[in-house]
């Protein structure tokens, strides 16, 4: 009785406050996906002619990622990061343009269904961009119970026009909210955190338009980077703005008081387009819209103070597609699925040091014919090609149709190795003839082709 009497004063006497602060033992996560940054552009990479303070923070208290992959375009890497799966098995190889007949499937189960089901509370805020011509392929059918921000690729910052189309949804219904969307993108995942549910984890999807073209930044982050010229002065503008919502981001945390029990990963969701002129991509060969290291390998960092290790980097190969079953896992939730993954828990590569879970990594360009495998230290590409272009997929100029480099003595990709390693050629492509036997046509229905295959 004693025992009870005192646990009981004890509670009693505790501070209301702090009652109220208990929060779940599951991690809130917050997914910041830049669009189209630069690999070398953040902070964090080294940057030094933009200033990302935010950025460089999050990456020098937590680990730098700096051989994380992604897919050469938008829609893919979203499909990637939502499913845990690669191109070849959902038929996103390229962008979704407005309006198309097809998305996402719908058999695929979303990173946000399996948090869900976890209990956490979901929100995308930003840029879906994997289908949106049917209701059930809009995030709100998609696992978020919040949306807030733009179905489409690309938009007007400032009036949020598509073309000639309003390109601006909360809750997957047309919204006029006024101002430029990396502001008000911000300004509504603050109020998403301030207004969490005390007794669920959230899982925040931010998904900025930034810095993806076209290129307009607000008077007064563009006054700062007098210095540089043309695209590279309104881009480092459109940067700083993006840095500033992720630092508003980080001090509604602090407010909430929950940010030493979140996980905030940060990546881009290719590599930067026009290279040298607009973006910097460092050493990395090639751009946007290809297979070379330029337009898969992106620049990425996690942080979660006590947790993930301060100070660190990796160089261990990482996907997209890893964050599915790594996040899930996290969270307690299921990855028992009718749909394999691709995916790995890379839990003990961020918090252990250890290896990277994966043999080789299917990297599939915006065409199945287009495709890369790296295995360690190698890198295989078939029908690689190479084009300095902002948008459009790489499909001109190129290389050689198979080429084979060793990325640990030269990761710019310039002596092609094909010629001289015949039997490290036959072995990767054998690995990629395995995967691609299987590979789904783009943009079609892969529950129809996968009943065909049976």
């Amino acid at each position: 009785m004693k025992t009870n009497i005192t646990l009981l004063t004890a509670l009693l006497l505790s501070p209301l406050s702090a009652l109220h602060a208990a929060e779940p033992s599951k991690p809130n996560i917050i997914y910041i996906l830049a669009d189209d940054m630069g690999y070398a552009d953040p902070g964090f990479m080294g940057c030094e002619d933009i200033k990302t303070p935010n950025l460089k923070k999050l990456g020098e208290t937590g680990t730098i990622l700096k051989s994380f992959y992604a897919q050469p375009v938008c829609s893919p890497t979203r499909a990637a990061l939502m499913t845990g799966r690669y191109a070849v098995r959902t038929g996103v190889y390229t962008v979704i343009p407005p309006n198309a007949k097809w998305g996402l499937q719908l058999e695929e189960r979303t990173l946000a269904q399996a948090l869900r089901e976890a209990g956490y509370e979901t929100a995308i805020v930003g840029k879906w961009h994997l289908g949106e011509f049917q209701e059930g392929y809009r995030p709100t059918n998609r696992g978020f119970d919040h949306q807030y921000g733009l179905w489409f690729g690309m938009i007007d910052y400032f009036t949020h026009m598509s073309g000639k189309k309003l390109d601006w949804h909360r809750n997957d219904q047309p919204c006029d909210d006024q101002g430029y969307s990396t502001q008000l993108l911000a300004k509504e995942a603050c109020r998403i955190i301030r207004e969490k549910s005390p007794d669920k984890p959230l899982f925040l999807y931010l998904p900025f338009n930034a810095v993806h073209s076209p290129f307009q930044a607000p008077e007064e982050y563009l006054n700062a980077y007098t210095n540089l010229k043309g695209g590279r002065r309104i881009y480092a503008g459109m940067c700083a703005a993006m840095d500033e919502a992720i630092g508003q981001v980080l001090a509604a945390l602090d407010e909430k008081n929950i940010r030493d029990n979140t996980l905030i990963i940060f990546s881009s969701d290719n590599g930067g387009p026009m290279p040298g002129r607009v973006t910097s991509n460092g050493p990395l060969r090639a751009g946007k819209g290809t297979i070379y290291e330029g337009g898969v390998r992106v620049c990425a960092s996690v942080n979660w103070p006590g947790h993930i290790p301060a100070g660190a980097v990796t160089n261990e190969p990482l996907h997209a597609v890893d964050w599915f079953p790594t996040l899930v896992k996290l969270a307690g939730g299921s990855l028992d699925q009718k749909l394999p993954l691709d995916g790995r828990d890379i839990w003990p590569v961020l918090t252990q040091g250890a290896k990277s879970p994966h043999d080789t990594l299917l990297l599939c360009g915006t065409v199945p014919e287009c495709v890369a495998l790296r295995a360690g230290d190698w890198k295989l590409l078939l029908n690689a090609k190479e084009k300095d272009a902002e948008e459009a997929p790489a499909d001109e100029s190129g290389g050689d149709k198979v080429e084979l480099y060793n990325l640990v003595t030269d990761i710019g990709e310039q002596k092609n190795l094909a010629a001289e390693q015949p039997e490290k050629v036959k072995e990767l492509i054998a690995q990629i003839d395995a995967v691609m036997k299987a590979a789904f046509a783009p943009g079609q229905d892969t529950t129809t082709q996968r009943k065909k295959q049976k």
